[in-house]
């Protein structure tokens, strides 16, 4: 009779036209295990980000010369961890056992992303922590559906879940994050990704509060742009050509990583080898240009406040591509997005440098878009991270030039596993 009664009541609201077993509303167990990924997720990525900010203000210590031995044997530790422990893999590999191996992540590598990324970002390595948190929180959401026996979708979408809580912890953009974690598996098919959005949106709330609570941030935007004014529709075509300014960075930067990936690549070495090379280089761009030291987190909000010249300005934003391919390509751990808004942010610089009339906000953000769109193809959660990063309310400018970076970028994804195939022609 009671049963009888409330599938009457529910039938009478028009809350659902079938008959139900349990419940009125959406809310389900699947809820708990999307909250709980959040949770857990936010949870380790605040105890990272509190080791990551202790470990960097120890290096912050290492000035001058200094910085050359010290990201030298970071290198080499790194390597040695990866070498013995076991190599976490990289954002290709990330994509491609989401795509390819059912969802899932390995956790047994935890241990090695923690301990190489700590090593190599904190000692001023042009890589941020993005990739090891979504290697670390996507494998939590493939164990912990493991745990409750889920396979086939469902265990992919707890594990692109668990990816969007950390894209969402360091960003602090539940929605940019959770869109990333779709968007960057696939450039053109992100839609068969998308039964994954609301796990992803509610591992990703859950995951900020947490992130937020543990290291006691608010709401607002990290880097200080000045406030934009709205002139005209000619700021759209004004965002369309620095986004192809910066595309053109975005392809130097692709074939300048190319380039360093053969020379590491042409004899065969042990990682922790390339590594200590990797940090001999990298201590001597940072030893000549302080500013691309670290992976940009800070250094964005330095460079806007810097009174550099023009010449200056180019060297940085040159050093930095410079800075950021050797880190990605001799085996350090890390993130290349927070590295590309910097280079966005140094050929914005430029570009009102060169033509003082363009508004500074709009070129900077402009370029930070065009740029990560080209390489990592995600024009749509780029869009909204950057309006939440950098304070920048108005969508469509940025837009406009996201896409403009995606569909300038090339043909072979700089990120190969994005591609229907499995290639090894870039990265």
């Amino acid at each position: 009779m009671k049963l009888h009664r409330r599938r009457k009541l529910v039938t009478r609201l028009n809350i659902l036209d079938q008959p139900i077993k349990f419940s009125p509303f959406v809310f389900s167990r699947n809820f708990v295990m999307w909250a709980t990924v959040g949770l857990v997720g936010g949870f380790i990525a605040g105890l990272y980000w509190i080791v990551l900010l202790f470990l960097t203000e120890k290096a912050h210590f290492f000035t001058g010369w200094e910085v050359i031995p010290l990201m030298s044997i970071a290198g080499l530790l790194a390597g040695l961890i990866i070498h013995f422990i076991g190599d976490p893999g990289e954002m290709h590999l990330i994509v491609n056992n989401i795509r390819f191996n059912k969802g899932k992540l390995d956790p047994k590598n935890n241990p090695s992303a923690i301990l190489s990324s700590l090593l190599c970002v904190a000692s001023g390595g042009s890589l941020g922590p993005e990739a090891p948190l979504v290697q670390i929180t996507g494998s939590t959401g493939t164990w912990l559906g493991k745990i409750f026996r889920l396979k086939g979708e469902e265990l992919r979408s707890l594990t692109i879940a668990g990816m969007g809580a950390g894209f969402t912890a360091l960003f602090g953009a539940p929605l940019g994050g959770s869109l990333f974690s779709l968007e960057i598996l696939h450039h053109e098919h992100a839609v068969e990704y998308y039964k994954a959005i609301i796990p992803a949106l509610v591992s990703s709330c859950f995951s900020y509060v947490v992130f937020a609570l543990i290291i006691n941030v608010g709401l607002g935007a990290t880097w200080d742009l000045q406030n934009y004014e709205y002139s005209g529709v000619y700021d759209f075509l004004y965002a369309v050509l620095f986004g192809i300014a910066a595309t053109f960075v975005g392809w130097m930067f692709i074939i300048v990583t190319k380039f360093f990936k053969k020379v590491f690549e042409s004899k065969p070495m042990p990682i922790y080898v390339k590594t200590l090379i990797g940090g001999i280089l990298l201590g001597i761009i940072s030893y000549y240009f302080p500013i691309t030291r670290f992976f940009g987190h800070y250094e964005i909000n330095e460079l806007m406040g810097s009174n550099y010249t023009l010449v200056m300005l180019i060297l940085v934003l040159i050093f930095k591509i410079f800075a950021t391919s050797i880190t990605v390509t001799s085996g350090w751990r890390g993130g290349f997005i927070i590295p590309l808004f910097f280079v966005g942010t140094a050929l914005g610089l430029i570009i009102h440098h060169i033509f003082p009339a363009t508004n500074l906000t709009l070129a900077i953000v402009s370029c930070m878009a065009a740029i990560n769109s080209c390489v990592t193809r995600t024009p749509m959660s780029t869009t909204i991270l950057l309006a939440t990063l950098t304070g920048f309310t108005y969508f469509i400018p940025i837009l406009f030039a996201s896409l403009t970076g995606y569909f300038l970028a090339p043909k072979i994804p700089f990120i190969s596993a994005q591609s229907d195939r499995k290639r090894k022609d870039i990265f």
